[in-house]
């Protein structure tokens, strides 16, 4: 009787064992890793705003509440304040990410405005950068996001000229059709800064770029479609 209760014991704990083996290798299974790249400007970078303030980074933090606590989420940025589509695609080229990023946002040509660059450089290069950026999503152009160029007209440093609202307006009705005519998502969040003489709170601190509160409203409008690329 004891040999018999001993083998019920063993098989028993052999049982436990292996059931606690396989919830271990199903939760190890499950876990992912979600890749995000953000290319761009001073407006990618967050200038004048904290590093958290920034918005790859808000979105970052959005994201990663839909996800388990095991998943991990990975954020690089290549992006610098006075940056040109030129300045970014020489910037790309050097640091050579990888090419398997689930997501990936570009925001780019308000200095090719601002240094009074040929439009037609602008034509010729916002192509060319949505073309990497699909070629770093995967090759998945569902998985690229372009977002609208900011109006700092609408800054104290704009101070108002219809002149710099009117040149935003060419280059934005460039890359939306260009993205529509190729079926990439466009995030329009232009209006959100033309609303910055009206409300001070949505510019930084230097009185030109976007503040932490106007980068969290282009995150509510970026968010959705993000998570519809990651299947959030």
């Amino acid at each position: 009787m004891k040999h018999l209760l001993k083998i019920s014991f063993l098989l028993v704990f052999t049982l436990l064992v292996s059931c606690s083996v396989n919830d271990t290798a199903q939760t190890v299974t499950s876990s992912k890793t979600i890749k995000y790249l953000a290319l761009g400007d001073s407006y990618t970078i967050g200038q004048s705003v904290c590093e958290t303030c920034r918005f790859p980074i808000q979105l970052q933090t959005q994201i990663k509440n839909s996800l388990t606590t095991k998943d991990i989420f990975i954020t690089n940025i290549i992006a610098q304040t006075g940056w040109t589509t030129t300045n970014l695609k020489s910037a790309i080229a050097t640091q050579n990410p990888t090419n398997d990023y689930d997501l990936v946002t570009l925001l780019i040509g308000v200095n090719n405005q601002y240094q009074n660059k040929p439009f037609s450089l602008y034509e010729q290069e916002f192509p060319e950068l949505v073309t990497i950026a699909i070629e770093k999503a995967k090759g998945i152009k569902e998985n690229v996001i372009v977002v609208s160029i900011p109006d700092y007209a609408y800054t104290p440093f704009g101070n108002g000229n219809a002149t710099i609202s009117t040149q935003i307006d060419n280059y934005n009705a460039f890359a939306e059709n260009y993205c529509i005519e190729n079926n990439i998502t466009f995030v329009n969040i232009t209006d959100i800064t033309r609303q910055g003489i009206a409300q001070p709170n949505l510019v930084a601190s230097d009185g030109l770029h976007p503040s932490e509160i106007a980068y969290s409203k282009f995150v509510e409008r970026i968010l959705p479609k993000a998570k519809l690329v990651l299947g959030l």
